[in-house]
């Protein structure tokens, strides 16, 4: 990761705008994940970021695909927390929410992380937003960055 951060510093992409979708069903997770994200943002020198809170993960995909389809950003880290509960929901949620983000990227060519926590419990979400697991909110900012880094770079 570290040689990662040296590029994103020295790449021009972050002069870019950058926008974060964020699941806000889960509040605390919701504002770790965007504290996250905004950390690695400023690491990489990124001074323009959004933040459009949506009611949770499930509505991801659509506030992905206005942000990238405005033209305003260089990328869009989407953000947000599914914890299974006793019935089918996780499962619909889980896979529509990775399924939409991906087709808006793929549709509009902007990068879109999917940086959603999809986890048993709230000790694994705490665990991986910023816990002592991992902090997916970062690393959804870092993928996004490198991804429209890589865009910039292709013919």
């Amino acid at each position: 990761m570290i040689g990662e951060q040296a590029r994103l510093r020295e790449h021009p992409v972050r002069q870019g705008r950058y926008a974060i979708a964020l699941g806000s069903f889960y509040e605390d997770l919701a504002e770790r994940l965007e504290r996250g994200a905004r950390a690695a943002f400023a690491e990489a020198g990124v001074e323009e970021i959004d933040t459009v809170a949506v009611p949770g993960a499930f509505e991801l995909p659509l506030a992905a695909k206005y942000l990238a389809e405005s033209g305003r950003y260089a990328g869009v880290a989407c953000l947000g927390a599914v914890i299974r509960g006793e019935t089918d929901h996780y499962e619909y949620v889980c896979a529509e929410a990775a399924r939409g983000i991906q087709d808006v990227q793929l549709r509009t060519g902007v990068p879109c992380a999917f940086g959603v926590l999809t986890v048993e419990t709230m000790d694994q979400a705490l665990a991986r937003a910023g816990g002592d697991k991992r902090d997916q909110g970062r690393h959804a900012a870092e993928a996004v960055m490198t991804m429209a880094a890589i865009r910039t770079q292709v013919p």
